[in-house]
């Protein structure tokens, strides 16, 4: 079964031929851009035009952010949580990397 809106659609892209709103487009007659993940390529460009970034990017600056906290820290009960708290993100980080890669 069609979408509902179909007809209006290619009515509405019929017109804008007619009018000539296709005509001498940037990049036109040009080959698409290359890209390393093609499956995926609008889904990744969405994302990175709108910020973001995997969870394994985020918990990866997390865990930077707590390498640097380690290095100020002169508390040892502190230095141990703050490696409770490394050895747990590094845990989400791979959990995280495979998740994305499937």
């Amino acid at each position: 079964m069609d979408h509902p809106l179909l007809e209006l659609i290619n009515a509405r892209i019929a017109e804008a031929e007619a009018r000539g709103d296709f005509d001498n487009l940037p990049g036109a007659g040009k080959p698409l851009p290359a890209e390393d993940d093609p499956e995926n390529a609008l889904m990744n460009r969405l994302v990175r035009e709108a910020g973001g970034a995997p969870a394994f990017v985020s918990l990866s600056r997390e865990l930077r952010r707590l390498r640097e906290e380690l290095l100020g820290e002169g508390d040892r009960t502190r230095r141990r949580e703050i490696l409770k708290e490394m050895s747990m993100m590094e845990a989400r980080i791979e959990i995280a990397r495979a998740a994305w890669v499937k």
